[in-house]
């Protein structure tokens, strides 16, 4: 009997999954729990439907990582730190500091944890991070930390 799986079964087939499996096993397991559905047309057509909404909104989201990655060209991001004698911060200056300046000063939205910061920010200067927007699409973050007197 062939199923389309609704959820992940160890040793059976992932989500989304269509698979024969054992007609006993089909009845008396899996559709009763809700773990599988019986492969009819309908079902099948309904999985196609999803699987092509899916490429889509991933279209989307790679589209949108790629205008991101060309606004971020042109971008410098001004952070202000406070810091004590020899230029040292007090701290280090952080994705989430980076990802408020971005949306702050230029309106662009990129969530903290796709901000790679390979060695912390621990003094003024200017900084190059790098930015994994998803979809093997990275730009870079060019970033100017700047000393903040009324902080």
């Amino acid at each position: 009997m062939k199923v389309i799986f609704n959820t992940d079964v160890k040793g059976q087939g992932k989500k989304g999954e269509l698979k024969e499996v054992s007609i006993g096993y089909a009845r008396n397991y899996l559709i009763p729990r809700g773990l599988a559905a019986e492969a009819t047309t309908d079902n099948i057509n309904a999985l196609k439907l999803k699987e092509k909404a899916k490429a889509a909104q991933a279209a989307r989201e790679k589209a949108e990582a790629e205008e991101n990655a060309k606004k971020l060209e042109g971008v410098q991001v001004v952070v202000r730190a406070k810091a004590g004698g020899a230029g040292k911060l007090f701290g280090a200056v952080t994705s989430q500091e980076i990802c408020d300046a971005l949306k702050e000063q230029f309106g662009i939205e990129i969530e903290k944890n796709k901000i790679v910061q390979t060695d912390p920010i621990k003094t003024f200067g200017s900084y190059q991070v790098k930015a994994k927007l998803g979809y093997e699409v990275s730009g870079t973050v060019n970033v100017l930390v700047i000393e903040d007197k009324y902080f």
